[in-house]
């Protein structure tokens, strides 16, 4: 018996005992059993812990010592159990009796096992129509998913990051710049890393407590929380939800995380009674764990910039407009003159929202000539100026100083030259640039070798119209 006849065997086994075959994980640990690979060896091939893959090694032995009979299964026998085992009794397994005799690998498939109820077929293939482990999924949250353009090298980079292990993730970007359609499209494509998928929106600002004990509640099957999880244990110190964390590969989407922070406030500020989140924030990068936090924001929490690095289990990434394929957009639209097409992009900066909506109009009022609509003096708003207050008005005083001088400034502005009518001290204005920047309203740019800050077209729009 090799190992392929094996991984047969004990699938077999598997199927008509538990009615599910065995999981990618299941099987590596059988291999690497087979090829007397230690566990820590398994575990990083499958970027797992190793206490994971050991618990989930030690249940695999059990399974199989209860369907064979025989108590003494474990990793370090089971190639020669395999190899020697001679059946000469009637098992029971699942609802059928199952007669084997002398059982060899080349007679596995003619055993008999356990089917569905006819009513339950369509549940029973569509969960083992594949060996991946099953994935216990909650979107509920999650927005319906809007077009997808081609994000290549944003999903290949978050891809990485999470088989890299890393623990947090950030996508920042304006509204309607595509970070939920991002992360819908990096789930279906890495779910199967996952035991545990859940997005929650942030839209109602539920305390963290609240959060905490529905998480924990969709990762124990809905069963209610026992009391040394519930709502009233603190929540700043051992952080219950670590706990699954640990035990599971989880992966949890926070969307909305702007809405936990304070207007009027430089970005990043909590409102009072939450400052509890930068501490989970920060416990979910700094602890030992095999899950990831997603965070969906408009602007960056303040704990973020210390705990991010190359080398560090915590990372960002600013979502930017699309490129040419937001041509996409215009050809759905039925937008004539694509060679326009280019500059309308780059003057709303490729925002997939924004130009869905300035293309309806000019369908509606240009007969779909872009041409004509450039050939205005102003850069049309309309939809697009309550989509921007909600940004605006978050803005502190010195912030909306800080803006307005960069929409009067034609050239990116050069920040250590501070004019006369700013009124803001050098330390004052280097803490509204990084503000502005971590709610990505601001662009910066390279001259001579010095950093310069200006805003696009469509903020600048915006703040000249507000006058």
């Amino acid at each position: 018996m090799d190992v392929e006849e094996a991984l047969e065997f004990v699938d077999h086994l598997a199927l008509t005992t538990t009615g599910k075959h065995l999981d990618s994980l299941q099987k590596s640990i059988l291999r690497g059993a087979w090829d007397n690979k230690k566990y820590k060896e398994i575990a990083q091939h499958h970027n797992r812990s190793e206490k994971y893959v050991k618990e989930v090694g030690f249940k695999l032995w059990k399974l199989l010592s209860v369907a064979l009979e025989d108590e003494e299964v474990c990793k370090a026998n089971i190639r020669e159990k395999l190899q020697n085992w001679r059946f000469s009794n009637i098992s029971c397994f699942g609802k059928d009796y199952i007669q084997i005799g002398s059982v060899s690998a080349e007679t596995l498939h003619s055993l008999k096992i356990s089917q569905p109820e006819p009513q339950d077929k369509d549940r029973y293939n569509e969960k083992t129509s594949n060996s991946e482990p099953e994935v216990h999924l909650d979107l509920a949250d999650a927005p319906e998913p809007n077009l997808f353009y081609n994000r290549t090298s944003e999903l290949t980079t978050l891809e990485n990051w999470i088989l890299g292990r890393t623990r947090l993730i950030t996508i920042l970007g304006l509204s309607g710049i595509g970070k939920t359609a991002l992360t819908l499209q990096l789930i279906s494509q890495i779910q199967h890393e996952f035991d545990y998928i859940i997005w929650r929106s942030l839209r109602n600002s539920p305390p963290l407590a609240s959060l905490q004990t529905d998480l924990i509640k969709f990762c124990r099957g809905g069963a209610p929380v026992p009391a040394p999880y519930s709502e009233e244990r603190p929540t700043t110190g051992g952080l219950p939800l670590l706990e699954y964390l640990r035990s599971h590969r989880c992966l949890i989407i926070l969307d909305d995380i702007q809405t936990i922070f304070s207007s009027q406030q430089l970005a990043g500020n909590y409102q009072p009674g939450y400052e509890n989140y930068g501490a989970f924030f920060k416990q979910i990068t700094e602890s030992s764990h095999n899950s990831c936090l997603i965070l969906l924001s408009w602007e960056k929490p303040r704990e973020i910039a210390a705990l991010e690095g190359e080398n560090r289990p915590c990372k960002s990434l600013q979502l930017n407009g699309l490129g040419p394929e937001a041509q996409e957009i215009f050809r759905g639209k039925g937008l004539a003159e694509p060679e326009k097409w280019s500059e309308l992009i780059d003057l709303y900066r490729g925002n997939p929202l924004w130009l869905n909506i300035v293309a309806t109009l000019i369908q509606d009022l240009f007969g779909g000539s872009v041409s004509e609509f450039l050939s205005y003096d102003t850069l049309f708003l309309g939809d697009l100026e309550s989509l921007l207050h909600q940004h605006f008005d978050r803005l502190t005083a010195s912030e909306q100083q800080a803006i307005a001088w960069l929409a009067n400034t034609p050239e990116p502005a050069d920040i250590s030259k501070i004019p006369a009518n700013l009124q803001l001290s050098p330390p004052e204005l280097l803490k509204v640039m990084q503000s502005l920047g971590r709610r990505s309203l601001v662009e910066t740019v390279k001259q001579n070798g010095r950093s310069h800050f200006t805003i696009g077209p469509v903020i600048r729009e915006y703040i000249t119209n507000k006058k």
